[in-house]
């Protein structure tokens, strides 16, 4: 078909009228006039000249009805007797358009349908009148303009009959159903609990009566809003459980794309849960754990840490030393588990990096990018600052987001299939799922999970996962070693030795000032000789008011570690020989909150340490304790503590390795005075072990995890 042009005979719009060019006058170099004639036949005439038509918004060429393929998927889902009723009426609407019902628009047309002789209105006038000659009934002039405008619109698929009743949403006032999407929406985010549908109503009037006025516009009889709440909750999708529904409101908007990692540690996943175990913490104190993993998008690498209820930065920087240090192999551990038996590349690794020698089979990455929830632990100042020294981006998602980090929520439906739903004292997932005698069953320590756990995490890197696949293997599902090992040719490896320095940025920091006393915090005061010189000086540092830079570790209190002009120095609280046996912020805590205070700082420090003295002591001879003592015991024995290595770490020279990290214990001196023998009472305290120390023999306590 030609395109549209300005010639006589053309149809034309004009406001909201179609007219026909009767006659051009002039020519261009004199200003031409083009002559309009009213296309109903109504004897309208009216003269523009063409740089003002062309130049008028409210002008635009009519296009001759163009050439459409029949929707064949729409018209499939009618019946036979709609298709070639709609097919028929397409002939005719041709027929009133170009004279000619075929669609090449060939062929003689009629006398009452020439476009030459007759008018639009007249032809749409004709083809009614024959229609209904025809035995068609209710078809006017304006039946057939329908059908034309129907025809240029959607096709074929116009002209079908679409008999749709209209749906309680549509028949509900506007205003109400906007009402109820504003507040069933902020109800999901909140999480709100699910009341009864009369609350909802009684919110919606006076939601909006604050927006229109009171009584403008009233909410529905009882039955009829319930029905409508009904409908307005299934278009929102926030049917179900309280759950679903804050997981559906907080979900971004679509289009979903999956998130694509092409190389190991280039985006990795943080995450904490509370296991779903009971657990015997100490003296019979029974509790949960929490689990802090992250998981390796590109390779589904997962590594976790179980502590007590509360992550710690601590925790975090246990983590991220774990995805940079091997993993050694235990004792009782099948040799399948060992590197050297995986598919990973393990002899050229080892002349690259020899901490593999000896390791388990466990991808050992670098990461670029972490990606954690709005946690306070992993949004913290102290946490950006300890991953930006180690050159990691932190990438937060929005609150309440779970899905933007899915591959991390996902791993803890496969901890809970595969791990947790195994073990004595199960708690299910929710309440609803959770036996009624659970604390009967012959529940685990702590170390022993941890032992299991650790072995697990070594299973899992063997599992095929259904996410890792192949360019060239697209049907077979890959282990994480197995895509670790497909991607070590393509990234390579480099080792990442954490120093003593390392480590110690990723312990949370805090600024303090270096008074003549020391440094002073949590009621403990530190000080050593490495201060001499700096004790009542400026950092230097104008945006901490020269306060100076000091990282401490919550499980072991008795140490901080201070930035100095050159460098990292430790520095040792006061009072720490004067406390029999180690302890963490757990017990400290809670001394600070039964001991009151009665004189000066210093005395008041002092009566601290004596009854955090007196308190480690009743608990190594396991004296009778009370239930939040003994409960603070079990927090503090299952944090355990995690000492910060000297040197770098080097798995070759460590015997016990701790929660999976290499190095964590340093290799004592034999010939250091200061280590006492096996035989010498160290406290001078009966010989048993200490809940506080140790629940395994001495044979089992070098394996502590």
């Amino acid at each position: 078909m030609s395109r549209p042009g300005l010639a006589i005979g053309a149809a034309l719009q004009y406001g909201d009228r179609e007219w026909t060019v009767a006659g051009l006058e002039g020519s261009m170099g004199s200003g031409t006039r083009v002559w309009l004639v009213d296309k109903n036949g109504d004897g309208s005439l009216a003269v523009f000249g063409l740089a003002e038509l062309l130049g008028d918004s409210a002008f635009s060429l009519v296009a001759s009805p163009r050439l459409r393929v029949p929707q064949l998927g729409l018209l499939s889902t009618v019946s036979e007797e709609q298709q070639l009723r709609a097919l028929d009426l397409e002939r005719h609407v041709r027929e009133v358009e170009t004279g000619c019902p075929a669609l090449d628009g060939k062929g003689p047309a009629k006398p009452q349908y020439d476009p030459a002789s007759t008018t639009l209105a007249q032809r749409e006038q004709a083809k009614a009148d024959e229609l209904a000659a025809q035995g068609w009934q209710g078809v006017s002039r304006a039946t057939v303009r329908r059908w034309r405008a129907r025809y240029r619109a959607d096709g074929v698929w116009g002209l079908v009959v679409k008999r749709r009743g209209s749906t309680r949403l549509d028949r509900a006032h506007p205003q109400v159903v906007e009402a109820l999407r504003v507040l069933l929406l902020e109800e999901a985010l909140r999480s709100r609990s699910r009341g009864w549908k009369k609350r909802m109503r009684r919110e919606t009037q006076w939601w909006l009566d604050d927006r229109h006025g009171e009584k403008v516009v009233e909410v529905p009889p009882p039955s009829t809003f319930n029905k409508l709440l009904d409908a307005v909750e299934a278009s929102l999708g926030l049917e179900g459980t309280v759950t679903q529904r804050r997981a559906r409101a907080s979900r971004p908007s679509p289009p979903f794309r999956p998130t694509l990692a092409l190389r190991p540690g280039e985006l990795v996943m943080l995450d904490s849960t509370p296991l779903d175990v009971l657990v015997f913490l100490d003296d019979g104190v029974m509790g949960r754990l929490e689990l802090t993993t992250a998981v390796d998008v590109a390779t589904r690498s997962m590594w976790g840490v179980l502590r007590p209820a509360g992550s710690k930065l601590t925790d975090v920087a246990v983590l991220l030393a774990q995805m940079m240090t091997p993993l050694v192999m235990r004792p009782g551990w099948s040799a399948a588990l060992s590197m050297a038996a995986s598919v990973v590349p393990h002899e050229r690794l080892t002349g690259v990096d020899e901490r593999l020698k000896d390791a388990a089979a466990r991808p050992v990455i670098m990461p670029e990018t972490i990606v954690v929830d709005q946690g306070k632990v992993f949004v913290s100042a102290a946490t950006r600052a300890a991953c930006e020294s180690l050159g990691i981006s932190v990438q937060p998602v929005p609150p309440a987001n779970g899905p933007a980090k899915g591959h991390v929520e996902r791993s803890f439906g496969s901890v809970n299939s595969l791990f947790c739903q195994w073990l004595p004292g199960y708690t299910g997932s929710n309440v609803s799922e959770r036996g009624s005698k659970i604390d009967q069953e012959q529940l685990w320590t702590v170390s022993e999970l941890q032992a299991l756990w650790d072995e697990f995490l070594v299973h899992w890197h063997h599992r095929p996962h259904a996410g890792l696949r192949h360019p060239l293997m697209p049907k077979r599902a890959l282990t994480p070693n197995q895509m670790w090992a497909a991607l070590l040719p393509v990234t390579g490896y480099v080792p990442v030795p954490l120093s003593t320095d390392d480590f110690v940025e990723l312990l949370p920091v805090r600024w303090q000032a270096i008074t003549d006393a020391g440094i002073r915090f949590g009621y403990r005061t530190y000080d050593d000789a490495c201060l001499n010189g700096y004790h009542g000086q400026d950092s230097g540092v104008r945006a901490k008011r020269g306060l100076w830079e000091v990282h401490y570790n919550p499980y072991d209190p008795v140490r901080i570690w201070v930035r100095l002009p050159e460098g990292f120095r430790e520095v040792g609280w006061i009072h720490a020989t004067s406390v029999s046996l180690p302890f963490t912020h757990h017990v400290w805590e809670h001394i600070c909150k039964v001991v009151e205070r009665t004189g000066s700082r210093e005395e008041h420090e002092a009566e601290l340490v004596l009854a955090l003295d007196r308190f480690l002591r009743r608990a190594a001879r396991k004296e009778k304790l009370s239930a939040v003592e003994r409960r603070v015991v079990a927090k503090s024995r299952a944090s355990g503590a995690v000492l910060v290595p000297a040197g770098e770490v080097n798995v070759l020279d460590v015997p016990a390795p701790s929660f999976g990290l290499a190095g964590v214990y340093a290799a004592p001196d034999v010939d250091d005075e200061t280590v006492p023998d096996e035989d010498d009472d160290i406290f001078g305290l009966p010989d048993e072990p200490s809940p506080i120390v140790s629940d395994l023999s001495p044979e089992d306590d070098q394996w502590l995890p």
